[in-house]
């Protein structure tokens, strides 16, 4: 049972572009008569999440109680970064009701919720829920969710598969660390494809879950929040690949920030960002770009070769300065290459 002096918490975690933050949206836009703060652990150096959430700040969730956490993965900066920030929002004059935490897609859930423990924060924050979005289409296309006699198959054809890859551990234990699952993007497939990811989450849960489809984050904030889950003191129930490791990295995964000039055509970008993700197995794209005759700049986040962009507000007084963080794993990383297929989409 949740202790109803201690200040819950919901993580939420999902692998990169899966809707973290456009769920986060929703909840302050719905915020149940609570005051809500939010934390954001960004992986790359421009902090493009959370510059999101601030523009729809507002008396439930107010600019200063939207953090950001970018000296690296939150499970790995717990002392130096993530236990001074919680201390911070507890030394508010005004304290939230309700704290949210928008985990980088690279994060391992697990050694979050140990971070709990700590004697500054245990008595005073409780973990309320874990919640886990997961792409419906790209689930239902087997990404994460291998058949596992195709598995064995391969190998025992093929020595260097004995490992899954880095990114099957982490939407694995991100799973297996959950509460709740949302399938977001619910209306890009249909019910066959819904059914298919849905069986493909079963079967990587070590228990059974509530698997509910989402669409543009739109979930009933009491279905994800209140959930009393105190799940710093369930972590045995909540299996990871990392189980008895002291601690873990993350240099299966690099980032690489572009600095861009004024582009005139929107399309052509998208274009060369299809493109990377073609030829150069690129995970994640998001940024701002400043566009020739526009005032406002534009937004623009790419989870493989899908790429989405809009103009989010104006540029006023801040520098018309175009960046793009680029995110793959370790050995997909070229800078030079990715820098040369992004500068050809502006005119010399």
């Amino acid at each position: 049972m949740t202790d109803l002096t201690k200040i819950p918490v919901t993580v939420i975690t999902g692998f990169l572009g899966s809707g973290k933050t456009t769920l986060i949206r929703h909840l302050m836009a719905n915020p149940q008569g609570k005051r809500l703060a939010v934390l954001v652990n960004e992986f790359g150096t421009v902090g493009v999440d959370g510059e999101i959430l601030k523009s729809c700040a507002d008396e439930s969730c107010p600019a200063e109680n939207i953090l950001e956490l970018s000296n690296g993965c939150i499970c790995c900066t717990v002392a130096d970064d993530f236990i001074p920030t919680l201390e911070r929002l507890m030394a508010m004059p005004r304290k939230p009701d309700h704290i949210l935490i928008e985990t980088s897609g690279l994060a391992l859930p697990k050694p979050l919720l140990k971070a709990f423990d700590w004697p500054a924060i245990r008595s005073r924050i409780t973990v309320d829920g874990v919640i886990a979005l997961a792409d419906a289409e790209a689930v239902a296309a087997g990404r994460f969710a291998p058949d596992e006699a195709a598995v064995q198959a391969q190998r025992e054809a093929d020595d260097s598969l004995d490992h899954e890859t880095p990114l099957s551990e982490v939407f694995e234990d991100q799973i297996a660390c959950a509460d709740v699952v949302l399938l977001t993007k619910a209306d890009l497939v249909d019910q066959a494809a819904l059914d298919a990811a849905r069986a493909a989450i079963e079967a990587e849960a070590p228990r059974p879950l509530p698997i509910l489809p989402v669409t543009e984050g739109a979930v009933d904030p009491r279905v994800i929040l209140g959930l009393g889950a105190a799940a710093e003191d369930d972590l045995d129930a909540r299996p990871s690949h990392h189980d008895g490791a002291d601690d873990h990295e993350h240099e299966d995964f690099d980032t690489v920030v572009i600095d861009l000039p004024e582009i005139d055509s929107p399309a052509t970008l998208v274009t060369a960002i299809e493109r990377l993700a073609r030829e150069q197995n690129i995970l994640r794209v998001k940024g701002y770009v400043a566009v020739a005759g526009k005032p406002m700049r534009l937004l623009v986040q790419a989870v493989g070769a899908r790429v989405r962009h809009q103009y989010d507000r104006p540029w006023g007084s801040q520098p018309r300065i175009s960046q793009l963080v680029v995110i793959a794993e370790h050995d997909d990383i070229d800078a030079g290459a990715i820098r040369a297929v992004l500068t050809d989409s502006v005119p010399a």
